[in-house]
């Protein structure tokens, strides 16, 4: 079933690309129109449409203009329309509908007002992302925007819309991201088919019903109604509880079998045919293995043993008979066969860095597939920085730039000087292990699958799973490809963390009010020039200000919208590098040099000049 959902999810966007790609020129002719009439539509009182000018009549000259993304530079197609806080006035333009192929618009914290037209659908029918957040957009929301049905992201928050949300927008099966916060909304929340949103999404509005308190019926008419209701009401209550002592009665004799089955035993006794199953070892340090012997290292995979579980599947901590420690990760649904799975994992065998955890072996046994592990003592970073009890130890500023330097290292070894050159995919703060000595591990490298070396630029891993929530690139949403812009994305959430303290999709040290990620509080902050803010306190005045205020920035660079004006790994690391040298985290003979990049000399020279600037400001 679950393959057979990603067929249909690849080939839906397959055709979804070929409808767009139908009939070029009248497209072309279409967006040139569109975009003309849309700044004659649009009052622009700073003047940030003053570039568009349309007297060049050459291939792609509308990519350049401000705010505005093309499927391809060299072709007028429009992709994306960014035009958030500018000041723009007017209401939402009906010449959108010319911009045939725009599967993204965003007009947030503009001066925008006046209803959404009621034929929306017919205007953006192929929108993925839309946000019309922060603006004076008022009047009902339309039933034809749950017509819009390649949504993933519909951001109405701080508007004065008003009336009830319409039914129809919770038949939206591809809907991830919802928020109609700071409304004048009222009514009954719809149920949406395949997401559960949180009760932030529904702040400061009338609306009632899940995940907001329930919504109160009309007033009693009479005695008689509150007799028979009371009367209902208690035969109700009377069935509740008889259902609930037989559930308890028939669930006892179970509960302790269902704890020790919990997330793996089950599987596990299962396999009693291959228990004789060797474990192939990478290293030669470590004594051979079999199947049998990881059942018992793990205590049969009980979930007692689980340190962790993510996308690609669950981590087990394994004790071995002389005391020491593995970790044995159960991977999640591999499409791999048996052949291909072997000549990619002896691939990831021979991937070797001071910074990336130790593969030491894998094993099959029927249908489930184990790598082995080198165990990495001081756990996740993300359990470092967020789950630190109260009285414990926080880390210092030159550790938290160290396990940044570090990481940094070994991502950009993967995009760079591997060969073939991997992108992560999942890259989060959950997946940088720690040794004992705090040295940053990269985990489930290559497990997304090995980028190929002939297309450098794409991934085919399209099944529409992008990582963990907060630390995913916003161009995945839309084009399904896994890029290296998209792991620099991901690892500058990292980096936010180190240096701000706070959590990926909630900032504790923002206004109440404020609903949004760690990256949107960034943007906010850096828009109103109080970047300086974002920096965790307790790092502050301890003579490192400088270096925090640098580092800052180059996380700030890694998670710009535009995947082509972030930095490349290399770029980063050498950035991070040259921050960190008066620690002597790194030696001159660690100076990377890619050797898979087509732009090598560039990418050297400006890599290196940014380095060396960072040295001069230090």
């Amino acid at each position: 079933m679950v393959m057979g959902s990603r067929v249909l999810l690849f080939l839906l966007h397959n055709l979804f690309w070929l409808l767009l790609s139908s009939d070029t020129c009248h497209g072309v002719e279409s967006d040139l129109r569109c975009l003309e009439t849309l700044k004659h539509q649009l009052q622009d009182p700073n003047k940030y449409l003053d570039s568009w000018t349309f007297d060049n009549k050459s291939e792609g000259f509308i990519c350049k203009f401000n705010g505005i993304e093309c499927w391809h530079p060299d072709e007028s197609k429009v992709l994306n329309i960014r035009l958030s806080n500018m000041g723009l006035r007017g209401q939402f333009p009906s010449s959108l509908q010319n911009c045939s192929s725009m599967t993204g618009l965003d007009l947030s914290n503009n001066d925008l007002s006046g209803p959404l037209p009621g034929k929306i659908d017919h205007i953006i029918p192929f929108v993925v992302t839309l946000d019309l957040s922060s603006n004076n957009f008022s009047g009902i929301l339309p039933d034809a925007v749950g017509n819009i049905t390649y949504l993933n992201v519909l951001n109405l928050q701080h508007n004065q819309f008003s009336g009830r949300i319409p039914w129809q927008l919770g038949l939206l099966s591809r809907l991830t991201t919802f928020n109609v916060a700071d409304n004048p909304l009222s009514g009954q929340i719809p149920t949406f088919i395949n997401k559960t949103f949180g009760p932030e999404n529904f702040a400061n509005t009338g609306l009632c019903g899940k995940p907001l308190k329930d919504c109160v019926g009309p007033p009693k008419k009479s005695h008689t109604g509150v007799i028979i209701g009371a009367a209902v009401g208690g035969i109700i209550f009377a069935i509740i509880i008889i259902a609930v002592v037989m559930l308890f009665a028939l669930r006892r004799k179970s509960k302790k079998k269902k704890d020790e089955d919990l997330e793996g035993n089950k599987w596990a006794k299962s396999l009693k045919g291959a228990k004789g199953i060797k474990v192939s070892m990478f290293e030669k340090s470590v004594s051979k293995m079999r199947f049998n012997d990881l059942m018992k290292a793990t205590n049969n995979f009980s979930k007692h043993n689980i340190i962790g579980s993510g996308r690609t599947g669950t981590m087990y901590t394994a004790t071995l008979p002389d005391g020491s420690l593995l970790a044995v990760k159960r991977l999640q649904d591999s499409q791999h066969s048996e052949k291909e799975f072997i000549s990619e994992m002896k691939t990831l065998g021979n991937v070797k860095h001071r910074n990336l955890v130790p593969l030491l072996g894998f094993c099959i046994a029927k249908r489930e597939r184990l790598l082995v592990y080198k165990n990495m003592q001081n756990g996740t970073l993300y359990q470092q920085l967020h789950e630190v009890e109260a009285g414990g130890k926080v880390m210092e500023w030159p550790l938290k730039l160290k396990i940044g330097i570090g990481a940094a290292r070994a991502l950009a070894w993967l995009h760079h000087n591997c060969n073939p050159r991997i992108i992560h995919r999942n890259i989060s703060s959950k997946c940088i292990l720690l040794d004992e000595d705090y040295e940053p591990k990269i985990s489930d490298f290559g497990l997304a699958r090995l980028m190929n070396p002939v297309d450098t630029h794409l991934s085919t891993f399209v099944n529409g799973e992008f990582g963990d929530l907060g630390y995913v690139a916003p161009e995945y949403m839309r084009t399904l490809v896994a890029t290296p812009k998209g792991d620099v994305y991901s690892f500058g959430v990292v980096l936010l963390e180190l240096v701000t303290g706070e959590r990926p999709t909630h900032v504790a040290n923002a206004p109440e009010s404020f609903k949004g990620s760690l990256v949107d509080w960034i943007t906010y902050l850096s828009n109103n020039s109080l970047l300086q803010d974002a920096i965790d306190k307790s790092l502050i005045g301890k003579g490192c200000d400088g270096e925090l205020l640098q580092f800052l920035k180059v996380a700030c660079n890694c998670v710009l919208s535009p995947p082509k004006e972030r930095p490349t790994m290399f770029e980063v690391f050498q950035l991070l590098r040259a921050i960190g040298e008066r620690y002597h985290f790194t030696t001159d003979d660690e100076i990377l040099f890619p050797s898979n990049s087509g732009d090598l000399p560039d990418e050297l020279i400006v890599a290196q000049e940014m380095a060396q600037e960072m040295k001069v400001i230090h």
